[in-house]
């Protein structure tokens, strides 16, 4: 994958996340992913930094979403 592809990639994992943490109504885990300072924007940071920050925000969604399927559903009657 090109670097282009990636910081594109990127872009559009941030814009998921964003519309999760909304719809959902909870924060994503974001302490990897902060801590590696890359953001879409980042164009200078190497393709690298951006691989790691992509596998950074796709285990933070996916933990979060996880988390939600085994939360217990309680069964209620509308």
């Amino acid at each position: 994958m090109k670097k282009q592809e990636l910081i594109h990639l990127h872009g559009l994992l941030a814009e998921v996340c964003n519309h999760y943490e909304s719809l959902a109504d909870c924060e994503v885990d974001h302490v990897e992913y902060t801590e590696l300072g890359v953001r879409p924007t980042s164009i200078h940071k190497s393709k690298t930094d951006h691989k790691a920050a992509v596998f950074a925000l796709a285990d933070g969604i996916t933990e979060g979403m996880a988390e939600e399927i085994e939360s217990p559903i309680s069964a209620t009657a509308d």
